[in-house]
């Protein structure tokens, strides 16, 4: 019996044998999808979630997926609003939308450590064409090394590999007669972030943070109070909040005390005071930046090495099983379900690219370079492309790839007698481009399983990935150069963690002048989270993190842990929690892009106009009083709009 898949019968989409699957959409009827209206709303929707992630990626240190808030304002609009009745179109638009998020991730965790070095007067400044040239090389070869994989891990193993952001963001498309509630519920979100972030950060009404100290005791706690952190605590679970959260408490609670107390009256490197006197003069913070921090990336470092080793028997049996199945897989018929990109044009495409990778004068790297962002880049979107199919875009290790990238890369050029500030931009740039593959390659993987059960042809949808690649790899250099220019990564709003990591790997691989005795202090925290059982990579990211920012995200958790603990009827509560993550991904987003805003006005002085803390001058307990009570009207708007909204 063959399955047909219906909107109004579906019960989650059920995976069959390929041979008995039939998409929502026949192979025999053919509607609109690549259209000037997906293209442009998509390329919005690219450049809007690229640069509302990056933003938020240098700030929390982790994106959130673009997918389904795209999927569901294209519903919105191409249904609701434009009233046409074309659920592929819709999915192009949220193929071509969430490139932008993919590429940005892979970019913002690599490329600032080249603004960081500037910075440092190792090396000059990377111009938006270097950083636009990079972005758009490692996102094109992610999507040109996805499409001779798809019918090994699409077609093929339908019914083996579950790829559950794919399946969700179908089962979103699918549910189209509620497509205009979802997505007014993620324009809410939006314009509220946008309210409360413009207030918090740009009229300066209120601190963004509140914290507390203890007499007699140096250890600090607070909450940030912004409606994107917030977000991701929700959009994350309780659980992933609380690793965080444990991790910052670990650092601000009990180490940072040690360090004041034992090391009062001593110089330690890389301080260049007493720790005593550093923190008189600038509390926990100061001990943070100087000591804590490198203790952090030594845990996030272990931490992506120890997802890496354990995903390894996992990554052999992919990449054994991607190869053979694209041996022996299914073959590629004439129906238009069946049409992939010309693999003529595909491997011309990636052998130009590499091409490129080693002559282009913008980009710093060599030609051993170019072999290994081949060799690697390949290898890695494989693994990239089935593990998302088995895990998850969330659980996919695209860090533990770029730390082990690095690690090799470095090694490898300064064997080689590629050294100084030009082996550590080639090292970075190597980097990148595989980061960027990895995650595009993912990003491309869930899309095409959300085409497959639909019912779209695969080669609309491989096209429209390259039209999100190159619309978001000519907004980031912008994007990286006005945050920059505006506050500078590495500071207190941009704290840019993954790009620290990857700048400090390679300075101690090149030069080994690093705080040592710190990084292997975190390495063995890292090490012991392990053996406890609890996961790595979100405990240390917290110790990296200000605890500030560690709470705001747990509070967000505890939201999400109080809507999944209601005793409610099921369905009702899904819709709850549903709705819920549609509200924050809009916060998300809205936050994200008037912190563009923000850093544009900055940029030219008029942020200064506009702040009112100078002005109010409040009292610190009457400032901290308003913004907690800001922050409670942040939580009532999001019970507002999932948890106390109108169902029809």
């Amino acid at each position: 019996m063959i399955e047909q898949v219906k909107t109004k019968e579906r019960q989650g989409l059920v995976m069959k044998d390929q041979k008995e699957f039939q998409p929502y959409i026949p192979a025999s009827k053919v509607t609109p999808e690549i259209t000037v209206t997906s293209i442009v709303m998509g390329i919005i929707l690219a450049v809007v979630f690229g640069a509302a992630n990056a933003y938020l990626g240098l700030r929390v240190g982790m994106t959130v997926s673009a997918s389904i808030p795209a999927a569901v304002i294209a519903m919105g609009v191409i249904r609701v609003i434009m009233r046409k009745n074309s659920i592929l179109e819709s999915n192009v638009v949220q193929t071509i939308g969430s490139a932008g998020e993919s590429l940005a991730a892979g970019a913002i965790f690599t490329l600032p450590a080249l603004f960081l070095w500037a910075g440092e007067g190792v090396m000059e400044k990377p111009g938006i064409v270097e950083i636009t040239i990079i972005a758009l090389l490692g996102g094109l070869l992610g999507v040109f090394f996805m499409v001779p994989l798809r019918n090994a891990l699409i077609v093929r193993e339908h019914g083996t590999l579950p790829y559950p952001e794919g399946t969700a963001c179908a089962e979103v498309l699918l549910a189209g007669e509620e497509g205009g509630a979802n997505a007014s519920t993620v324009f809410t979100g939006m314009g509220f972030a946008a309210l409360f972030k413009f207030i918090i950060d740009g009229l300066k009404v209120v601190p963004s943070e509140v914290s507390a100290r203890f007499k007699g005791y140096s250890g600090e706690i607070g909450t940030q109070i912004y409606p994107a952190v917030m977000s991701v605590g929700y959009i994350c679970g309780p659980r992933i909040s609380s690793y965080m959260f444990a991790g910052g408490v670990l650092s601000w609670m009990v180490l940072i005390p040690i360090f004041v107390m034992l090391g009062d009256t001593i110089v330690m490197y890389p301080g260049t005071e007493t720790i005593g006197a550093m923190y008189a003069a600038g509390g926990a913070s100061a001990i943070w930046g100087s000591y804590i921090r490198y203790i952090g990336a030594g845990a996030l470092a272990a931490g992506g090495i120890i997802s890496l080793v354990k995903s390894l028997p996992l990554i052999i049996t992919t990449f054994r099983d991607a190869i053979k199945s694209m041996k022996s897989g299914v073959k590629g018929g004439n129906e238009r379900t069946a049409q992939d990109l010309n693999m003529k044009i595909v491997i011309g495409a990636i052998a130009v690219l590499t091409l490129l990778v080693w002559l282009v004068p913008a980009v710093p790297v060599t030609f051993i370079g170019a072999v290994i962002v081949v060799v690697f880049g390949f290898f890695f979107a494989t693994v990239s492309s089935r593990m998302v199919g088995l895990v998850g875009s969330s659980n996919n290790p695209v860090s533990g790839m770029a730390i082990a990238t690095l690690l090799i890369t470095t090694l490898i050029l300064k064997a080689t007698g590629d050294v100084g500030a030009h082996g550590m931009q080639g090292a970075i740039a190597i980097g990148s481009i595989i980061c960027i593959v990895a995650a595009i390659a993912g990003d491309t993987s869930q899309d095409l399983k959300t085409g497959f059960l639909l019912g779209a042809t695969p080669k609309k949808q491989q096209i429209g990935e390259v039209v999100g690649v190159v619309a978001s790899a000519f907004a980031i250099g912008g994007t990286l150069y006005l945050l920059d220019q505006a506050w500078g990564f590495g500071s207190q709003e941009l704290g840019a963690p993954q790009a620290t990591l990857m700048k400090m790997i390679i300075e101690g691989v090149m030069g080994g002048d690093l705080p040592w005795n710190l990084v292997f202090i975190g390495v063995v925290i890292a090490i012991i989270i392990e053996v406890l059982g609890i996961p790595v990579l979100p405990f240390a990211i917290g110790v990296y993190l200000p605890v500030q920012l560690n709470a705001c995200i747990m509070i967000g958790g505890l939201v999400r842990l109080a809507f999944d603990k209601m005793k409610k009827d099921e369905d009702k509560k899904k819709a709850i929690v549903s709705d819920g993550i549609l509200f924050c991904s809009g916060m998300i987003a809205g936050e994200g892009l008037v912190g563009i805003l923000l850093a544009v006005l900055a940029v030219f002085g008029v942020d200064k106009a506009i702040d009112l803390s100078g002005v109010l001058n409040l009292p610190t307990a009457v400032a901290n009083v308003g913004s907690l009570v800001v922050f409670a009207l942040i939580i009532l708007c999001l019970c507002k709009f999932s948890l106390w909204k109108k169902r029809k």
